[in-house]
């Protein structure tokens, strides 16, 4: 297995741009990065301008398939936040040296990010240890991978019996459909695709007993938060802003369509992926559950299990000061 080259690869690459982060926003406005097919209220905000009005300046919008690769583009400079950002690629980058902080939790789903066995092979959870000698595609270093971990562990499958591929969801949905991998790990509209080409082996509730939280947070590098601090707190503003007019029923007439279009989905698709995401309030992820130490208990979780399978070369003594809340709080 070639999982830990590949994945220290990316690490020591994000540690090396590390000192190129962007310390201010200019007169050219700021660039936000996100995923497609990952269907979001603030999706509703962006399209309507009402970020570039609360902030006063222009936000550049740019997508990304993994949060590896937004890690990335924080240390070079080129992104100054990224909105929902998976936690586990947080805590590589960050366990590298790479000076993040999470500024609010985006969303939970422990229903949207799985690993998916091809239909082909029969293996449910009840016979998981024939996936021994089996291909699998993993996106390395993200929630994905994480929850990969845990369920090979639960299930006592050891990580060296199998062949695992770096491969974004897309990819590994592809191969997963052109029977090339066996079983692949991904979220949002990849992983709905894979579904169709096999099974999971635990439902998000059933993941949520074994301790597999799966949540995105918004990040950014230290020093940008620090300068900007009124910058990014308007910018959580307008989040909380779109997240309660989609907890109101009312407003999904008009907000489905726009989130649709900018999540490059059917509004089928979209409402099918959008109703399995919760959006906890600022008073919900100020709480103990999330920012006010859940967060940082599982970061630490997430990092040892990383450590123990060989994936970063050693974990933080805490993840504490990679949690800034005074942007939310404000």
């Amino acid at each position: 297995m070639k999982l830990t080259a590949k994945l220290m690869g990316a690490v020591a690459g994000v540690a090396m741009l590390a000192g190129a982060q962007a310390a201010s926003a200019d007169g050219h406005g700021i660039t936000v990065g996100y995923f497609l097919e990952w269907p979001m209220p603030f999706q509703f905000a962006k399209v309507n301008g009402m970020y570039d009005e609360a902030l006063g300046t222009t936000v550049n919008w740019v997508a990304f398939d993994t949060g590896t690769a937004m890690s990335a583009a924080m240390a070079s400079g080129d992104v100054q936040l990224s909105v929902s950002q998976g936690v586990p690629p947080f805590v590589v980058a960050t366990s590298a040296g790479q000076d993040l902080q999470i500024v609010d939790v985006a969303v939970s789903y422990s229903e949207n990010d799985n690993c998916v066995v091809a239909a082909v092979h029969e293996i449910d959870k009840t016979s998981a240890g024939e996936l021994a000698g089996k291909k699998v595609a993993v996106p390395l270093g993200t929630a994905a991978h994480y929850g990969f971990l845990k369920q090979m562990d639960h299930f006592g499958v050891a990580l060296d019996s199998l062949t695992i591929v770096d491969m974004a969801p897309a990819e590994g949905q592809a191969a997963l459909a052109q029977g090339s991998v066996d079983m692949a790990c991904g979220w949002g509209g990849a992983l709905r695709r894979m579904k169709e080409s096999g099974n999971v082996l635990l439902t998000g509730a059933e993941k949520e007993e074994l301790g597999i939280l799966v949540f995105d947070v918004t990040t950014g590098p230290s020093s940008f938060l620090a300068e900007n601090a009124d910058m990014v707190a308007k910018f959580l503003d307008v989040t909380a802003e779109a997240n309660a007019m989609w907890a109101d029923e009312a407003n999904h007439a008009k907000m489905l369509p726009v989130i649709a279009k900018d999540a490059g989905m059917s509004e089928e698709d979209t409402m099918s992926t959008i109703s399995t995401f919760v959006f906890p309030t600022v008073e919900d992820q100020l709480s103990g559950k999330w920012l006010g130490g859940g967060a940082q208990d599982f970061m630490k979780g997430v990092a040892d299990v990383f450590v123990s399978a060989n994936s970063i070369d050693a974990a933080k003594a805490s993840y504490a000061d990679n949690v800034n809340t005074g942007p939310l709080a404000q």
